[in-house]
């Protein structure tokens, strides 16, 4: 008879971050110093630093081990221990006057940006999620933007578009943190194509990322990756896909001259307050993660609905009223802007022809070939490319997906799609008054 191999004894589960049902809130901590990790954790009201933790359920839980390469290398970054700070607002005081210190944004987004780093050590009390991104060319600075903020998130990974997908999927999985991504214009489609589901996925719970693999023995054995939490991204252009636009609040870089109090090198001292920042930071996570949740009466009736879903977690944050007008105001702006790039397009553009069209026409249909010309008179000067009835069919179909069919050898737009049409332009912003200027 074989003998059964005995089960270690005490046997620990290597864990990076845990909140259970009890109450118990546990964090891997990293120190510097002694370039070691621990387990921080809060129990009964207690907060403990130790090499392990014990429950009767779990068994021994122990932190992933400093020399993970991503610790190692200072890819993913943690805080040293929990410390005490004097309040919210004194917290978020620290974090604007830290940015300000050493980027160069502007006023409201400054402000924004210090709201998500609050929200990355708390985000997986929400379902949903914002991005943030800085956009500019070379030189613009969103690069020591992205550092900078990034360095105050919680279990901060960074990574840029030198890396490869595959372990990124394999870091948000495994440690859960923000990832902090630059240059995210992949110059080769699949690499952008992976990195889209990311984002796409990634901003709400419950939407795991299925991968193929391979067991040594040759068996399929596909696997989901968790991709859930925030994320701040650095780039030069837009995602092509509008929907995936509207999950990011954008910061415009290089638009003006960098004030001459930015220090060009990063000093060593800028490390060190970001390490003091983040310990009072996950101080914040123990003290007000078992309170946080969702607050649906926050919801802004002025402001597009994609906005408030992920405006919610920002505002549910903040205790003071006049804060959160604040920071509705400073919203605002983003939304405004999505909304004129939106009425600007040329899918507004036809969309405003389809509208004086089924003015004049209340009954019959509207041949394909009717549109182009008349956006070809009105709209021809604004772009280089001559345009075409197949591209005015690709956009009806593709981009507004509205019906066309063929009635006597020309595609047409029925009459049944003037509901449609009425609410596309609502949404991008065509008025009546826009069509008889």
């Amino acid at each position: 008879m074989t003998q059964k191999t005995p089960k270690p004894v005490d046997q620990a589960r290597k864990v990076v971050s845990e909140y259970f049902s009890n109450g118990v809130i546990i964090e891997t901590v990293y120190d510097a110093n002694t370039k070691q990790t621990a387990l921080a954790f809060l129990k009964d009201g207690q907060i403990t630093v130790a090499a392990s933790y014990k429950t009767p359920e779990e068994g021994k839980l122990e932190p992933i081990p400093a020399s993970n390469n991503l610790i190692k290398h200072g890819a993913l970054i943690f805080a040293e221990k929990p410390v005490r700070y004097e309040s919210v607002i004194k917290l978020i005081a620290d974090i604007q006057l830290h940015i300000y210190r050493y980027v160069d944004v502007s006023d409201h987004f400054r402000k924004i940006a210090s709201y998500y780093i609050l929200l990355t050590w708390v985000y997986d009390a929400f379902n949903e999620l914002p991005y943030l991104r800085l956009r500019g060319d070379f030189g613009s600075g969103k690069t020591r933007a992205l550092f900078v903020i990034g360095s105050l998130c919680n279990k901060a990974f960074f990574a840029s578009g030198a890396s490869t997908v595959s372990p990124i999927f394999h870091t948000l999985d495994t440690f859960r943190g923000t990832l902090i991504f630059d240059e995210a214009d992949f110059r080769f489609s699949d690499e952008k194509n992976e990195l889209v589901k990311i984002f796409n996925n990634g901003n709400v719970r419950g939407f795991p990322i299925l991968r193929t693999a391979i067991t040594t023995q040759r068996e399929f054995d596909p696997r989901a990756f968790n991709v859930y939490g925030p994320k701040i991204v650095a780039m030069r252009k837009s995602f092509d896909d509008a929907a995936l636009e509207s999950r990011f609040l954008t910061e415009e870089m290089g638009q003006s001259s960098l004030r001459r109090d930015i220090p060009i090198n990063l000093p060593d001292v800028q490390k060190e307050e970001a390490v003091a920042l983040r310990n009072q930071l996950l101080m914040y996570r123990f003290t007000m993660l078992p309170t946080i949740k969702i607050n649906e009466s926050l919801i802004d009736p002025s402001l597009s609905p994609r906005l408030n879903q992920i405006l919610i977690p920002l505002l549910s944050i903040i205790d003071d009223e006049n804060l959160r007008e604040e920071v509705r105001i400073t919203v605002r702006s983003f939304d405004q802007k999505l909304y004129a790039e939106r009425s600007s397009s040329i899918e507004a553009g036809v969309l405003e022809v389809l509208q004086d069209l089924f003015k004049q026409n209340t009954s019959g249909s509207i041949p394909v070939s009717e549109v182009t010309t008349i956006f070809t008179e009105r709209f021809s000067s604004e772009y280089e490319r001559p345009i075409t009835i197949r591209i005015i069919g690709g956009i009806l179909r593709k981009r507004l997906r509205l019906t066309t069919y063929k009635s006597h050898g020309v595609y047409v737009l029925p009459v049944t799609e003037k509901s449609k049409i009425d609410e596309l332009c609502i949404r991008y912003g065509v008025t009546e008054r826009e069509v008889n200027q």
